[in-house]
Order: C-alpha cells, then structure tokens, then sequence
C-alpha cells in the first residue's frame, strides 16, 4: 500500500503516518516544517511542499507518480489554526491564509491524486477537517469556514470518483492534545478573557465522553478508511471527538 499524508511531519499527520507505517504501508509525508521533516524515520518519503502552493504540488505529484506509480491512499492534512479573533477584527489576509491551506490545500492535494488513482480504478482520499466543520465555533470564523468546506468537498469527491472505484471520507477531531491545541487554547483564553485551564475544561465538558483526544485516535480512523475493510465507506463525515455536545467552550 503507497499512503500520502500532506502535513504528515508532526501532530495527527505524523500520528498517520506511524499507524500507516505500522501496517506495513509505504509512507511519503509532505510539510514545510523543516525540522521536523529532518526528524522522520529514513525509511519514510519526506518532501518539504506548502499544501496550497499549485506549482509546488503539481511538482511533487510528478515525483510521486514517477516513483510509485500508483498512490492507494492520500490523507489530506494540511491545516492551520487561523486567527481567534472576533469576527470584525479578523484581516481579510489572516481570513486567507487559513483558508487557503485549509481547503485549497485539501482541493490540490485530491486534484492531483485523482489521476493517478483513476488510473487504477482504486483508492482511499482521507481529508481531515475538524468538529469546527460542523458547528459553528465563536471567534474562529475562517477556520470553521474552511473546514465546513472541506466537508462539502468531500461529498463532492465521493459521488464524482466512486464509479473510479474512489472512496473520499471526511475525518472531523474534536479538541486533540498537543502542542497546537495549546496555542489554540492560548488564544481563547485571551479573547474571551477567560484562563487556559478554564477554556480546556470548556472543551472536555463539552464532549459527552468528557476528553480530548489524541492523535492516535485520529489515526486510527486513518487507517481504517484507507483499508479494504472500509471498501464501502464513502461519503462520511466520522467525527474521533469523543462525541462533541457542547462546540462552544464556557467557563
């Protein structure tokens, strides 16, 4: 099995890739973190690609297909935070930015893979988007934008590619532990005013299992919806939140 993951490097997309690896997939993961990319297992494709950037992607799914011949999986993974802000106090370049790499990356990456898994009449495109894809969520208006878009292209993948044999699933996590959602967690606390411990609590109270989750429960799903034991899952949105009651976190 040939699995892509963009943003693969660190955080849920290298959570994949490890649970990828374990079932004995090749892995090639795309990032524009450097250092993180420098820190990969050897035996692990790694290729320093900004998700959204057309030409860069276009560049290195030619690589890609050159090399593999063929892809079986691509977890579109690329993601930002975005700004956490009130909504009139967002700039239209922040607005940009995080839905750029949000979606546009999402769409590049599926755009580019299309082809080479038509060519094979098979495969699995995983994009994450996130429970901000299914609510609303106060004070991240570009980034919950972005990700309910995500879902809608996702929807589309699924009817367009499944007479290819093409399965396209959404993953949607809830509050993940780790270093991004500590800044996430950061930020709200300021713009709500709030302390950081209060916004978590937020959070995990709002979760009927009452917890964050992890990467690795994230790539678990992964790894399901890229294996022929998901052959008929198409077209889902399968939230790994421990069941998300309450989207806005309060005190």
């Amino acid at each position: 099995m040939k699995v892509l993951i963009t943003a693969g490097a660190s955080g849920i997309g290298r959570a994949m890739a490890e649970a990828f690896d374990a079932e004995g997939a090749d892995v090639w993961v795309t990032d524009v973190d450097k250092k993180a990319l420098a820190n990969l297992p050897a035996h692990w494709g790694a290729a320093d690609v900004d998700a959204s950037n057309e030409a860069a992607m276009a560049d290195f799914f030619a690589e890609l297909e050159a090399r593999w011949g063929r892809l079986d999986v691509l977890c579109a993974n690329a993601g930002i935070a975005g700004p956490t802000a009130p909504v009139e106090e967002i700039a239209l370049a922040d607005w940009q930015r995080c839905v750029s790499v949000n979606l546009e990356g999402a769409f590049l990456a599926a755009r580019y893979a299309t082809p080479i898994m038509k060519t094979a009449l098979s495969g699995s495109i995983v994009l994450t988007s996130s429970t901000a894809g299914q609510y609303g969520y106060p004070f991240r208006a570009p980034y919950a934008a972005a990700k309910w878009a995500v879902i809608g292209l996702m929807k589309t993948l699924a009817m367009e590619l499944g007479p290819y044999g093409i399965r396209a699933n959404a993953i949607c996590p809830g509050a993940v532990e780790g270093e991004r959602m500590e800044g996430v967690l950061a930020r709200e606390a300021l713009a709500k005013g709030m302390t950081r411990d209060a916004v978590y609590q937020g959070y995990a109270s709002g979760t009927s299992m009452r917890s964050f989750v992890t990467a690795e429960d994230v790539a678990n799903m992964a790894v399901f919806l890229g294996s022929d034991k998901a052959r008929l899952v198409s077209g889902q949105v399968i939230a790994v939140d421990g069941h998300t009651e309450n989207p806005d976190p309060k005190v």
